[in-house]
């Protein structure tokens, strides 16, 4: 349940901010935008910051996408499930693993329905999530499975942003459209 009202879904003001994230949305706004408009600032960063990580990054969005799924059942952020998963999908994902992505965490868990690079993402996942602390074992497996430096600093970003994003959609209830 949302802790504070979205604002009104024909909000205007602040114009370019407002602007901004209906470009990048396809002219509306989300849910998730109409609680960050309560602070124009935050929602004007935000979406700056969260368009780079989902279409500027070198590494590939199958990777990425299976990374903010993985965070946000490991957080219970449903709404980032619900928009993420259908974008999982066609990324190349299947429908067996976005359906083994809800066992993350549980003995019903199998990760050899992943590739050894997802798998190596899953773990990286699992360590940054609930723990913070990287074994030094996780990330070596992640460096030999990504293609190189930039795509592991862009893995790691990517689950640090969406950390981010699962615990600001859970601590404020917001709710899938």
């Amino acid at each position: 349940m949302k802790v504070i009202p979205y604002v009104p879904s024909d909000i205007e003001e602040p114009r370019a901010v407002v602007t901004a994230i209906r470009a990048r949305r396809g002219g509306r706004l989300l849910n998730l935008d109409r609680m960050l408009l309560h602070s124009p600032p935050l929602a004007a960063g935000w979406n700056g910051f969260l368009g780079a990580v989902r279409s500027e990054l070198d590494v590939s969005q199958k990777l990425r996408e299976l990374a903010i799924c993985a965070v946000a059942v490991l957080n219970r952020a449903d709404y980032e499930f619900h928009h993420h998963g259908p974008v999982y999908l066609r990324s190349g994902g299947s429908t067996r693993e976005l359906e083994m992505l809800h066992r993350i965490g549980t003995p019903e868990f199998d990760a050899t329905a992943f590739d050894s690079a997802e798998q190596a993402v899953i773990a990286l996942v699992v360590e940054m999530t609930r723990s913070v602390d990287v074994s030094a074992a996780t990330m070596a497996s992640v460096r030999h499975a990504l293609a190189n430096d930039r795509h592991v600093v862009e893995i790691v970003g990517v689950i640090a942003a969406y950390n981010m994003v699962s615990r600001f959609l859970v601590a404020l209830g917001v709710q899938p459209e």
